[in-house]
Protein backbone atom coordinates (compact mmCIF):
# COMPACT_ATOMS: atom_id res chain seq x y z
CA UNK A 1 0.00 0.00 0.00
CA UNK A 2 2.89 2.67 1.34
CA UNK A 3 4.61 2.08 -2.62
CA UNK A 4 1.06 2.01 -4.42
CA UNK A 5 0.69 5.48 -2.69
CA UNK A 6 4.08 6.96 -3.32
CA UNK A 7 3.67 5.75 -6.98
CA UNK A 8 0.35 7.39 -7.18
CA UNK A 9 1.46 11.08 -5.55
CA UNK A 10 4.95 10.57 -7.95
CA UNK A 11 2.40 10.40 -11.13
CA UNK A 12 0.40 13.30 -9.40
CA UNK A 13 2.88 15.30 -9.52
CA UNK A 14 4.86 14.45 -12.56
CA UNK A 15 1.16 15.38 -14.05
CA UNK A 16 0.52 18.51 -12.22
CA UNK A 17 4.11 19.91 -13.45
CA UNK A 18 3.44 19.04 -16.93
CA UNK A 19 0.29 20.71 -16.76
CA UNK A 20 2.25 23.86 -15.49
CA UNK A 21 3.91 23.80 -18.79
CA UNK A 22 1.44 23.26 -21.19
CA UNK A 23 0.04 26.22 -22.70
CA UNK A 24 -3.22 27.47 -21.64
CA UNK A 25 -5.74 29.35 -23.88
CA UNK A 26 -6.04 33.05 -22.57
CA UNK A 27 -8.23 35.27 -23.90
CA UNK A 28 -6.24 38.03 -25.96
CA UNK A 29 -3.26 38.36 -23.92
CA UNK A 30 -2.19 42.00 -23.90
CA UNK A 31 1.81 43.14 -23.84
CA UNK A 32 2.72 43.66 -20.25
CA UNK A 33 5.89 45.86 -19.83
CA UNK A 34 7.73 47.02 -16.53
CA UNK A 35 8.95 50.81 -16.53
CA UNK A 36 11.21 51.61 -13.96
CA UNK A 37 11.30 55.97 -12.47
CA UNK A 38 12.01 58.08 -9.64
CA UNK A 39 10.94 58.54 -6.67
CA UNK A 40 11.66 62.68 -6.07
CA UNK A 41 12.16 64.11 -9.60
CA UNK A 42 8.83 66.61 -9.68
CA UNK A 43 7.09 67.64 -12.08
CA UNK A 44 7.57 64.87 -13.65
CA UNK A 45 7.28 61.83 -11.49
CA UNK A 46 6.33 62.72 -7.32
CA UNK A 47 3.73 61.37 -5.04
CA UNK A 48 0.63 63.36 -4.72
CA UNK A 49 -1.30 63.57 -0.99
CA UNK A 50 -2.90 59.81 -1.88
CA UNK A 51 0.60 58.62 -1.71
CA UNK A 52 -0.31 57.86 -5.73
CA UNK A 53 2.31 58.71 -8.00
CA UNK A 54 1.95 61.72 -10.61
CA UNK A 55 4.05 63.44 -12.97
CA UNK A 56 4.82 64.43 -16.53
CA UNK A 57 6.61 61.01 -16.88
CA UNK A 58 3.38 59.00 -15.39
CA UNK A 59 1.16 60.50 -17.39
CA UNK A 60 2.86 60.44 -20.62
CA UNK A 61 3.74 56.66 -19.77
CA UNK A 62 0.25 56.04 -19.18
CA UNK A 63 -1.20 57.52 -22.16
CA UNK A 64 1.40 55.52 -24.61
CA UNK A 65 0.60 52.52 -23.67
CA UNK A 66 -3.31 53.02 -23.79
CA UNK A 67 -2.61 54.44 -27.02
CA UNK A 68 -1.12 51.45 -28.14
CA UNK A 69 -2.76 48.78 -26.38
CA UNK A 70 -0.71 47.19 -23.90
CA UNK A 71 -0.26 47.28 -20.20
CA UNK A 72 2.21 49.24 -17.73
CA UNK A 73 3.55 48.86 -14.26
CA UNK A 74 5.53 51.64 -13.46
CA UNK A 75 8.12 50.84 -10.25
CA UNK A 76 9.23 54.32 -8.66
CA UNK A 77 12.80 53.00 -8.26
CA UNK A 78 14.84 56.39 -8.01
CA UNK A 79 17.33 57.30 -10.61
CA UNK A 80 20.55 54.95 -9.72
CA UNK A 81 18.39 51.53 -9.05
CA UNK A 82 16.15 52.37 -12.32
CA UNK A 83 19.25 52.19 -14.34
CA UNK A 84 20.64 49.47 -12.84
CA UNK A 85 17.83 47.50 -12.88
CA UNK A 86 17.40 47.73 -16.62
CA UNK A 87 21.19 47.43 -17.22
CA UNK A 88 20.33 43.69 -15.36
CA UNK A 89 17.29 43.04 -17.52
CA UNK A 90 15.34 43.43 -13.99
CA UNK A 91 12.69 45.68 -15.86
CA UNK A 92 11.68 47.07 -19.60
CA UNK A 93 12.56 50.74 -19.31
CA UNK A 94 13.17 53.87 -17.44
CA UNK A 95 11.19 57.09 -18.34
CA UNK A 96 12.66 59.57 -15.34
CA UNK A 97 13.81 62.32 -16.81
CA UNK A 98 16.71 61.10 -18.77
CA UNK A 99 18.77 62.93 -20.99
CA UNK A 100 19.50 61.28 -24.44
CA UNK A 101 23.30 61.09 -24.40
CA UNK A 102 25.93 59.31 -26.49
CA UNK A 103 26.78 57.00 -23.49
CA UNK A 104 23.16 55.67 -22.78
CA UNK A 105 22.43 55.18 -26.46
CA UNK A 106 25.28 52.82 -26.33
CA UNK A 107 24.20 51.08 -23.47
CA UNK A 108 20.25 51.14 -24.03
CA UNK A 109 18.07 51.97 -26.85
CA UNK A 110 16.41 55.41 -26.38
CA UNK A 111 13.36 56.99 -27.67
CA UNK A 112 12.63 59.82 -29.55
CA UNK A 113 12.87 63.35 -27.67
CA UNK A 114 9.79 63.88 -25.61
CA UNK A 115 11.15 66.90 -23.85
CA UNK A 116 14.03 69.70 -24.44
CA UNK A 117 15.20 70.92 -20.83
CA UNK A 118 19.03 72.46 -19.61
CA UNK A 119 21.16 72.72 -16.69
CA UNK A 120 20.53 75.86 -14.11
CA UNK A 121 22.29 76.66 -11.13
CA UNK A 122 20.83 77.28 -7.97
CA UNK A 123 21.74 78.86 -4.61
CA UNK A 124 20.81 79.86 -1.35
CA UNK A 125 18.07 82.73 -1.33
CA UNK A 126 20.13 85.44 0.62
CA UNK A 127 23.57 84.25 -1.35
CA UNK A 128 25.36 86.84 -3.06
CA UNK A 129 26.68 84.24 -5.87
CA UNK A 130 25.97 85.31 -9.45
CA UNK A 131 27.59 82.75 -11.58
CA UNK A 132 29.79 80.40 -12.15
CA UNK A 133 33.07 82.65 -11.13
CA UNK A 134 31.56 82.93 -7.57
CA UNK A 135 32.14 79.85 -6.94
CA UNK A 136 35.75 79.59 -6.66
CA UNK A 137 36.84 77.35 -3.78
CA UNK A 138 33.41 76.34 -3.08
CA UNK A 139 31.47 73.31 -2.78
CA UNK A 140 28.80 72.34 -4.89
CA UNK A 141 26.40 69.37 -4.93
CA UNK A 142 24.81 67.80 -7.95
CA UNK A 143 22.67 64.34 -8.47
CA UNK A 144 24.16 61.08 -9.47
CA UNK A 145 24.45 59.80 -13.18
CA UNK A 146 22.55 63.27 -14.69
CA UNK A 147 23.44 65.62 -17.30
CA UNK A 148 23.72 68.70 -14.75
CA UNK A 149 26.20 66.56 -12.78
CA UNK A 150 28.63 65.81 -15.89
CA UNK A 151 28.09 69.63 -16.81
CA UNK A 152 29.34 70.70 -13.23
CA UNK A 153 32.14 68.18 -13.29
CA UNK A 154 33.11 69.67 -16.81
CA UNK A 155 33.20 73.30 -15.32
CA UNK A 156 35.06 72.58 -11.85
CA UNK A 157 38.85 72.70 -12.93
CA UNK A 158 37.80 75.69 -14.95
CA UNK A 159 35.86 77.75 -12.18
CA UNK A 160 37.80 76.12 -9.30
CA UNK A 161 35.34 74.43 -7.33
CA UNK A 162 34.49 70.78 -5.90
CA UNK A 163 31.70 68.46 -6.27
CA UNK A 164 30.04 65.98 -3.78
CA UNK A 165 27.34 63.55 -5.25
CA UNK A 166 23.74 62.90 -3.81
CA UNK A 167 21.84 60.10 -4.65
CA UNK A 168 18.39 62.37 -5.00
CA UNK A 169 17.56 65.59 -5.58
CA UNK A 170 16.55 66.53 -1.97
CA UNK A 171 19.62 65.59 -0.73
CA UNK A 172 21.66 67.87 -2.86
CA UNK A 173 18.90 70.89 -2.11
CA UNK A 174 19.11 70.56 1.47
CA UNK A 175 22.61 70.61 1.60
CA UNK A 176 22.51 73.82 -0.20
CA UNK A 177 19.82 75.22 1.82
CA UNK A 178 22.08 74.30 4.95
CA UNK A 179 24.91 75.96 3.56
CA UNK A 180 27.15 73.09 3.28
CA UNK A 181 27.05 73.17 -0.66
CA UNK A 182 27.61 76.86 -2.11
CA UNK A 183 24.90 75.79 -5.31
CA UNK A 184 23.30 73.06 -6.89
CA UNK A 185 23.15 71.99 -10.74
CA UNK A 186 19.60 71.17 -11.78
CA UNK A 187 17.24 70.22 -14.82
CA UNK A 188 15.70 73.86 -15.41
CA UNK A 189 11.59 72.60 -15.06
CA UNK A 190 12.26 70.57 -11.90
CA UNK A 191 14.29 73.48 -10.17
CA UNK A 192 11.51 75.92 -10.82
CA UNK A 193 8.98 73.60 -10.07
CA UNK A 194 10.63 73.13 -6.44
CA UNK A 195 11.58 77.19 -6.15
CA UNK A 196 7.53 77.27 -6.83
CA UNK A 197 6.51 74.88 -4.02
CA UNK A 198 8.26 76.48 -1.40
CA UNK A 199 11.76 75.42 -1.60
CA UNK A 200 14.62 78.57 -0.49
CA UNK A 201 16.45 78.39 -3.30
CA UNK A 202 17.00 80.82 -5.99
CA UNK A 203 18.22 80.49 -9.56
CA UNK A 204 21.43 82.55 -11.26
CA UNK A 205 23.07 82.40 -14.39
CA UNK A 206 21.63 81.42 -17.77
CA UNK A 207 20.08 77.97 -19.12
CA UNK A 208 23.33 75.65 -20.40
CA UNK A 209 23.37 72.36 -21.81
CA UNK A 210 19.95 72.12 -23.16
CA UNK A 211 19.33 68.63 -23.75
CA UNK A 212 16.43 66.26 -24.84
CA UNK A 213 14.77 64.09 -22.76
CA UNK A 214 13.95 60.67 -23.86
CA UNK A 215 12.80 57.14 -22.32
CA UNK A 216 15.48 53.99 -22.08
CA UNK A 217 14.56 50.47 -23.23
CA UNK A 218 16.62 47.51 -22.89
CA UNK A 219 17.85 46.36 -25.82
CA UNK A 220 15.94 43.51 -26.41
CA UNK A 221 13.06 45.49 -26.67
CA UNK A 222 14.46 47.82 -29.14
CA UNK A 223 11.69 45.87 -32.17
CA UNK A 224 8.74 45.82 -29.86
CA UNK A 225 8.50 48.26 -26.82
CA UNK A 226 10.53 50.81 -28.39
CA UNK A 227 8.72 50.86 -31.50
CA UNK A 228 5.25 51.53 -29.62
CA UNK A 229 6.41 54.13 -27.41
CA UNK A 230 7.98 56.28 -30.60
CA UNK A 231 4.39 55.43 -32.40
CA UNK A 232 2.41 56.57 -28.74
CA UNK A 233 4.80 59.56 -28.54
CA UNK A 234 4.44 60.85 -32.57
CA UNK A 235 -0.12 59.91 -31.88
CA UNK A 236 0.18 61.66 -28.63
CA UNK A 237 1.75 64.96 -29.97
CA UNK A 238 -0.60 64.92 -33.36
CA UNK A 239 -3.68 64.89 -31.04
CA UNK A 240 -2.69 67.59 -28.73
CA UNK A 241 -2.63 64.95 -25.63
CA UNK A 242 0.76 65.97 -24.85
CA UNK A 243 0.86 69.05 -24.76
CA UNK A 244 -2.52 68.98 -22.13
CA UNK A 245 -0.22 66.22 -20.07
CA UNK A 246 2.63 69.22 -19.99
CA UNK A 247 0.27 71.98 -19.16
CA UNK A 248 -1.18 70.29 -16.65
CA UNK A 249 2.12 70.15 -14.28
CA UNK A 250 3.87 72.85 -15.52
CA UNK A 251 1.46 75.41 -17.15
CA UNK A 252 3.04 77.44 -20.36
CA UNK A 253 6.75 76.84 -18.45
CA UNK A 254 6.96 79.83 -16.44
CA UNK A 255 7.73 81.07 -13.31
CA UNK A 256 4.72 82.10 -12.48
CA UNK A 257 2.17 79.57 -14.26
CA UNK A 258 4.63 77.01 -11.76
CA UNK A 259 4.31 79.30 -8.89
CA UNK A 260 0.24 79.62 -9.34
CA UNK A 261 0.41 75.33 -9.77
CA UNK A 262 1.90 74.66 -6.67
CA UNK A 263 -0.02 76.88 -4.33
CA UNK A 264 -2.49 76.41 -1.91
CA UNK A 265 -1.06 75.11 1.07
CA UNK A 266 -1.38 77.10 4.44
CA UNK A 267 1.34 77.67 7.04
CA UNK A 268 -0.92 75.44 9.04
CA UNK A 269 -0.74 72.26 6.41
CA UNK A 270 3.22 72.96 6.93
CA UNK A 271 3.50 72.86 10.45
CA UNK A 272 4.83 69.83 12.15
CA UNK A 273 1.14 68.70 13.37
CA UNK A 274 -0.08 69.26 10.22
CA UNK A 275 2.74 67.76 8.05
CA UNK A 276 2.16 64.50 10.72
CA UNK A 277 -1.51 64.45 9.69
CA UNK A 278 -1.47 64.92 6.39
CA UNK A 279 1.10 62.23 6.25
CA UNK A 280 0.27 59.76 8.70
CA UNK A 281 -1.17 57.26 6.04
CA UNK A 282 1.69 57.19 4.53
CA UNK A 283 4.08 57.37 6.75
CA UNK A 284 2.31 54.32 8.79
CA UNK A 285 2.51 51.97 4.94
CA UNK A 286 6.61 52.67 4.90
CA UNK A 287 6.38 51.50 8.44
CA UNK A 288 4.38 48.63 7.72
CA UNK A 289 7.04 47.31 4.81
CA UNK A 290 9.72 48.14 7.23
CA UNK A 291 8.60 45.56 9.69
CA UNK A 292 7.89 43.06 7.31
CA UNK A 293 11.35 43.18 6.03
CA UNK A 294 12.47 43.53 9.61
CA UNK A 295 10.47 40.47 10.78
CA UNK A 296 10.99 38.10 7.70
CA UNK A 297 14.79 39.48 7.68
CA UNK A 298 15.65 37.98 11.16
CA UNK A 299 13.74 34.99 10.77
CA UNK A 300 15.54 33.75 7.98
CA UNK A 301 18.40 35.40 9.19
CA UNK A 302 18.28 33.83 12.90
CA UNK A 303 17.81 30.59 10.87
CA UNK A 304 20.82 30.70 8.71
CA UNK A 305 22.37 32.11 11.64
CA UNK A 306 21.86 29.29 13.63
CA UNK A 307 22.52 26.52 11.28
CA UNK A 308 26.10 28.35 10.36
CA UNK A 309 27.02 29.24 13.72
CA UNK A 310 26.23 25.18 14.85
CA UNK A 311 28.44 24.25 12.05
CA UNK A 312 31.27 26.47 13.01
CA UNK A 313 31.45 24.42 16.33
CA UNK A 314 31.17 20.60 15.69
CA UNK A 315 34.70 18.79 15.39
CA UNK A 316 35.47 18.76 11.54
CA UNK A 317 37.80 21.21 9.66
CA UNK A 318 35.98 21.50 6.71
CA UNK A 319 32.92 22.66 8.37
CA UNK A 320 33.92 24.93 10.50
CA UNK A 321 35.90 26.69 8.05
CA UNK A 322 33.09 26.94 5.66
CA UNK A 323 31.27 28.74 8.95
CA UNK A 324 34.04 31.35 8.88
CA UNK A 325 34.26 31.51 5.29
CA UNK A 326 30.35 32.30 5.67
CA UNK A 327 30.67 35.32 8.61
CA UNK A 328 33.98 36.70 7.21
CA UNK A 329 32.43 37.24 3.72
CA UNK A 330 28.80 38.60 4.53
CA UNK A 331 30.17 40.41 8.02
CA UNK A 332 32.94 42.28 5.75
CA UNK A 333 30.82 43.52 2.69
CA UNK A 334 28.91 46.44 2.98
CA UNK A 335 25.19 46.38 3.47
CA UNK A 336 24.47 48.42 0.08
CA UNK A 337 27.11 46.79 -2.01
CA UNK A 338 25.30 43.24 -1.26
CA UNK A 339 22.00 44.66 -2.04
CA UNK A 340 22.86 46.19 -5.27
CA UNK A 341 25.33 42.94 -6.08
CA UNK A 342 21.89 40.18 -5.41
CA UNK A 343 19.28 43.06 -6.92
CA UNK A 344 21.42 44.00 -10.11
CA UNK A 345 24.21 41.74 -10.62
CA UNK A 346 23.14 38.22 -10.20
CA UNK A 347 19.99 38.76 -12.50
CA UNK A 348 22.46 39.51 -14.88
CA UNK A 349 24.42 35.95 -14.46
CA UNK A 350 21.58 33.76 -14.22
CA UNK A 351 19.15 35.52 -16.39
CA UNK A 352 16.56 36.08 -14.39
CA UNK A 353 14.49 38.66 -12.61
CA UNK A 354 14.93 39.15 -8.50
CA UNK A 355 12.27 41.57 -7.42
CA UNK A 356 13.19 44.31 -5.04
CA UNK A 357 11.52 42.90 -1.60
CA UNK A 358 12.91 39.31 -2.21
CA UNK A 359 16.65 40.76 -3.28
CA UNK A 360 16.10 42.70 0.94
CA UNK A 361 15.03 39.41 2.28
CA UNK A 362 17.71 37.76 0.71
CA UNK A 363 20.70 40.79 1.85
CA UNK A 364 18.83 41.13 5.52
CA UNK A 365 19.18 37.45 5.65
CA UNK A 366 22.96 36.87 4.62
CA UNK A 367 24.17 40.29 6.01
CA UNK A 368 22.51 39.53 9.57
CA UNK A 369 22.91 36.30 9.26
CA UNK A 370 26.47 36.65 9.47
CA UNK A 371 26.08 38.63 12.54
CA UNK A 372 23.49 35.75 14.10
CA UNK A 373 26.08 32.84 13.09
CA UNK A 374 29.07 35.13 15.17
CA UNK A 375 27.39 35.40 18.72
CA UNK A 376 25.80 31.87 18.08
CA UNK A 377 29.18 30.72 17.87
CA UNK A 378 30.55 32.65 20.44
CA UNK A 379 27.82 31.65 22.65
CA UNK A 380 28.52 28.20 22.08
CA UNK A 381 32.33 29.13 23.12
CA UNK A 382 31.72 30.74 25.63
CA UNK A 383 30.39 27.43 27.71
CA UNK A 384 33.39 26.14 29.93
CA UNK A 385 34.80 23.43 28.02
CA UNK A 386 34.58 21.02 31.09
CA UNK A 387 31.24 21.08 30.23
CA UNK A 388 31.48 18.81 27.17
CA UNK A 389 33.95 16.68 28.52
CA UNK A 390 32.19 16.15 31.37
CA UNK A 391 29.16 15.12 29.32
CA UNK A 392 31.12 12.99 26.72
CA UNK A 393 32.52 11.15 29.55
CA UNK A 394 28.93 10.27 30.66
CA UNK A 395 28.79 8.48 27.45
CA UNK A 396 26.64 11.07 25.51
CA UNK A 397 27.49 11.08 21.62
CA UNK A 398 28.44 15.10 20.81
CA UNK A 399 25.14 16.04 19.47
CA UNK A 400 22.98 15.03 22.11
CA UNK A 401 25.88 16.36 24.53
CA UNK A 402 25.74 19.54 22.58
CA UNK A 403 21.58 19.82 22.69
CA UNK A 404 21.11 18.91 26.23
CA UNK A 405 24.15 20.31 27.84
CA UNK A 406 25.74 23.12 25.86
CA UNK A 407 22.87 24.94 24.07
CA UNK A 408 20.70 25.22 27.27
CA UNK A 409 23.63 27.11 28.90
CA UNK A 410 24.72 28.78 25.68
CA UNK A 411 21.27 30.06 24.71
CA UNK A 412 21.22 32.26 27.73
CA UNK A 413 24.31 33.86 26.85
CA UNK A 414 22.97 34.75 22.90
CA UNK A 415 19.44 35.73 23.94
CA UNK A 416 20.52 39.87 24.45
CA UNK A 417 22.60 39.34 21.51
CA UNK A 418 19.08 38.00 19.58
CA UNK A 419 17.04 40.92 20.50
CA UNK A 420 19.76 43.78 19.70
CA UNK A 421 20.29 41.91 15.86
CA UNK A 422 16.51 42.67 15.99
CA UNK A 423 17.14 46.11 16.65
CA UNK A 424 19.84 46.33 14.07
CA UNK A 425 18.16 44.51 10.99
CA UNK A 426 15.17 47.29 12.12
CA UNK A 427 17.84 50.30 11.10
CA UNK A 428 18.94 48.21 8.23
CA UNK A 429 16.42 48.08 5.93
CA UNK A 430 16.84 51.84 5.57
CA UNK A 431 19.56 50.91 3.54
CA UNK A 432 17.60 48.91 1.03
CA UNK A 433 15.53 51.92 0.04
CA UNK A 434 18.04 52.04 -2.43
CA UNK A 435 16.06 49.24 -4.02
CA UNK A 436 13.33 51.72 -4.02
CA UNK A 437 11.57 49.70 -2.03
CA UNK A 438 8.90 52.18 0.17
CA UNK A 439 9.88 51.03 3.25
CA UNK A 440 10.02 54.07 5.76
CA UNK A 441 13.25 56.24 5.22
CA UNK A 442 11.79 55.74 0.99
CA UNK A 443 8.49 57.25 2.55
CA UNK A 444 10.24 59.97 3.77
CA UNK A 445 12.01 61.22 0.36
CA UNK A 446 8.34 60.42 -1.34
CA UNK A 447 6.67 62.55 1.12
CA UNK A 448 9.80 65.17 1.11
CA UNK A 449 9.92 65.63 -2.66
CA UNK A 450 6.40 66.81 -2.19
CA UNK A 451 6.36 69.57 0.06
CA UNK A 452 10.24 70.28 0.86
CA UNK A 453 10.11 69.88 4.42
CA UNK A 454 12.72 67.87 4.91
CA UNK A 455 13.57 68.74 8.85
CA UNK A 456 10.58 68.43 9.94
CA UNK A 457 9.87 64.71 8.10
CA UNK A 458 13.06 63.25 9.12
CA UNK A 459 12.35 64.43 12.77
CA UNK A 460 9.08 62.25 12.08
CA UNK A 461 10.78 59.18 10.91
CA UNK A 462 13.50 59.45 13.66
CA UNK A 463 10.81 59.79 16.02
CA UNK A 464 9.19 56.34 14.56
CA UNK A 465 12.46 55.01 14.77
CA UNK A 466 13.29 55.96 18.52
CA UNK A 467 9.81 54.71 19.50
CA UNK A 468 10.21 51.32 17.99
CA UNK A 469 13.76 50.94 19.39
CA UNK A 470 12.60 51.48 22.41
CA UNK A 471 10.33 49.32 23.01
CA UNK A 472 12.48 46.45 22.01
CA UNK A 473 14.81 47.94 24.16
CA UNK A 474 12.50 47.34 26.92
CA UNK A 475 11.63 43.83 25.83
CA UNK A 476 15.26 42.92 25.35
CA UNK A 477 15.99 43.44 29.00
CA UNK A 478 12.63 42.28 30.17
CA UNK A 479 13.69 38.84 28.37
CA UNK A 480 16.89 38.90 29.63
CA UNK A 481 15.93 39.13 33.13
CA UNK A 482 13.33 36.10 32.95
CA UNK A 483 15.92 34.10 31.29
CA UNK A 484 18.45 35.23 33.84
CA UNK A 485 15.56 33.77 36.35
CA UNK A 486 15.08 30.36 34.86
Amino acid sequence: MKRKWLWSTLVAGFVALMVGFVPQPTQAATESYTIGTDVTFPPFEFANKQNQYVGIDIDLMNAIAKQQGFKVTIKPLGFNAAVQALEAGQIDGVIAGMSITPERQEKFAMSDPYYQSGTVMAVAKDAKIKGLSGLRGKRVAVKTGTASADYANAQKKKYGFSVVTFDDSNNMYQDVMTGNSAACFEDKPVMQYGIASGMKLKIVGKTTMKSDYGIAIKRSESATLLKKVNAGLKALKANGQYDKIVRKYLGNGSEAAQKKKTAGTSETDRSFMGLLKSNWGTLMSGLQQTLWLTILGILCATIVGVLVGLLGVVPNKFAQGAATTFIYIFRGLPMMVLALFIYSGVPSLINEKIPAFVAGIITLTLNEGAYTAAFVKGGIAAVNPGQMEAARSLGLPWGKAMRRVILPQGIKIMVPSFINQFIITLKDTSILSVLGLLELTQTGKIIIARNMEGFKIWSMIALIYLIIITLLTWLSNWVQKRVNAA
